[in-house]
């Protein structure tokens, strides 16, 4: 009787360790769960910037609003009934200007320059 105890003893063993320390046993399906925690989080966040991309290309598609502000934003263009006006970045507003004549070369004057481009802002035009 005492053969056959430790015998069902030793193999609940295996089997436990089997279960617990195997490379398919409990610490991969702990893994796999984080897994798939992670992509779930992962196709949610594509899931929106999905939606939020077919709700723009509708947009697009049906509205002449979106295409406008789509060409101002990247393309800088301003509409017929606007004026453009463009503002100068603070250090060249206060630079001292070069008199006519004095630069022979460009050098001079692109230090006055900045080295990121000028930004451009349409507004309405007054009415006449």
């Amino acid at each position: 009787m005492r053969i056959i105890a430790l015998l069902l003893l030793s193999m609940i063993l295996a089997l436990q360790y089997r279960l617990w320390m195997a490379d398919d046993g409990m610490r991969e399906v702990w893994r796999m769960r984080k897994e798939v925690a992670v992509q779930t989080e992962e196709n949610s966040k594509l899931k929106e910037r999905n939606r939020n991309l077919a709700a723009e290309v509708l947009d697009l598609k049906k509205g002449k609003a979106a295409v406008e502000e789509r060409a101002r934003a990247d393309l800088g263009m301003v509409g017929a009934n606007e004026t453009f006006f463009q503002v100068a970045p603070t250090e060249v507003r206060n630079a001292t200007p070069i008199p006519m004549g004095t630069a022979s070369s460009s050098s001079s004057v692109s230090a006055l320059m900045p080295s990121s481009p000028h930004h451009a802002v349409p507004m309405q035009a007054a009415a006449q």
